[in-house]
């Protein structure tokens, strides 16, 4: 068996706290530790590259607390549209008014802004968030049919939460401008 190859690295000291205390909780060598994160790395690094870390922690806590699921955006816009051509479609959008108020009162704990929210709902990929200033923001969506829902849970949420903000529909947009924020 060939010897393995040895390294030396230098640390500055806030990485050196860092691998001190991760070598201590997980209870491994410091070789085996370095070896493990460079395949993890080598492995994930697509992640690092492409999508921020706030929301690739936004996803796995949305995940791990089993209140989200992963869905296809056809079956999303094909859900909204049988929602529009139902009966009781009314009892939906009431029903859904329901869970974007409850959304407020948990976001309302949580003390976010505006924008965190507006983060935060774009990273269920119903639409695109681009900030033009503190105040306006832009929401691409993914699809005309999910306008109405994004409209109404933004609108929910905000009201909510005590925040006053203005909404004009573009046709596959909604322009947001932020009157009041906390």
């Amino acid at each position: 068996m060939k010897a393995p190859e040895r390294v030396t690295i230098a640390l500055d000291e806030e990485t050196a706290d860092i691998f001190r205390k991760m070598k201590d909780d997980l209870g491994i060598s410091q070789s085996e530790m370095m070896r493990d994160a460079l395949k993890f790395y080598n492995k994930h690094r697509n992640l690092f590259d492409f999508i921020e870390d706030k929301k690739v922690y936004t996803h796995a806590e949305m995940l791990s607390a089993s209140e989200h699921v992963i869905m296809d955006i056809d079956h999303f816009i094909l859900f909204l549209n049988f929602v529009e051509s139902h009966p009781n479609k009314d009892k939906f959008w009431e029903l859904h008014k329901e869970v974007c108020q409850a959304h407020a009162e948990q976001f309302k704990h949580r003390l976010l802004n505006a924008e965190s929210i507006l983060k935060r709902l774009e990273a269920c990929n119903l639409f695109k968030m681009n900030k033009a200033s503190k105040t306006e923001f832009t929401l691409i969506l993914s699809s005309e049919a999910a306008k109405k829902f994004v409209k109404m849970e933004v609108e929910e949420i905000f009201s909510g939460m005590g925040l006053q903000v203005e909404i004009k529909e573009d046709f596959s947009k909604l322009r947001i401008k932020v009157v009041h924020d906390l």
